[in-house]
């Protein structure tokens, strides 16, 4: 499984709009900036994050975007799954019921079964929040003598 630029990027904006949160509304400009994203490829995440209800939007002179909810409420595999679609790395394991012929012989679906779960696992235990602060714990113990 590889995770696309989409769902990279949609993620790095995410941690930047919880980073300024209390900024209020920040311009798309200025996380493309920050991030060193195109802001044309944001304009195009954009949509998505809108349609789940993550982003709120404020338009005109002191517009921009801010999360919906406080960074603790969203998880990666959340954010992820609404960028990328399924997590699972097997593609007969997108459907449920396993639409796969093989499925009630195969000898390595159980292995591909937990592999998805543990991606999902370790997804939806890391939020937005988690990765703020692992970030300013790292950047607090960057210091030179």
């Amino acid at each position: 499984m590889k995770i696309s630029t989409k769902g990279r990027y949609a993620l790095r904006m995410l941690v930047d709009l919880a980073e300024h949160r209390n900024e209020g509304y920040i311009a798309l400009k200025d996380i493309a900036a920050r991030q060193e994203i195109s802001k044309k490829y944001l304009e195009q995440i954009i949509p998505l994050l809108n349609s789940a209800g993550i982003l709120q939007a404020n338009r005109g002179f002191q517009g921009g975007y801010k999360l919906a909810k406080s960074p603790d409420q969203y998880t990666v595999g959340e954010i992820l799954r609404l960028t990328e679609g399924s997590l699972q790395p097997v593609a007969c394991l997108d459907h449920e019921p396993n639409e796969c012929s093989r499925c009630g012989f195969c000898p390595t679906l159980p292995v591909w079964q937990e592999l998805g779960k543990r991606i999902a696992d370790y997804l939806d235990s890391v939020t937005l929040q988690d990765i703020l602060d692992q970030q300013r714990e790292r950047g607090a113990n960057d210091y030179s003598i």
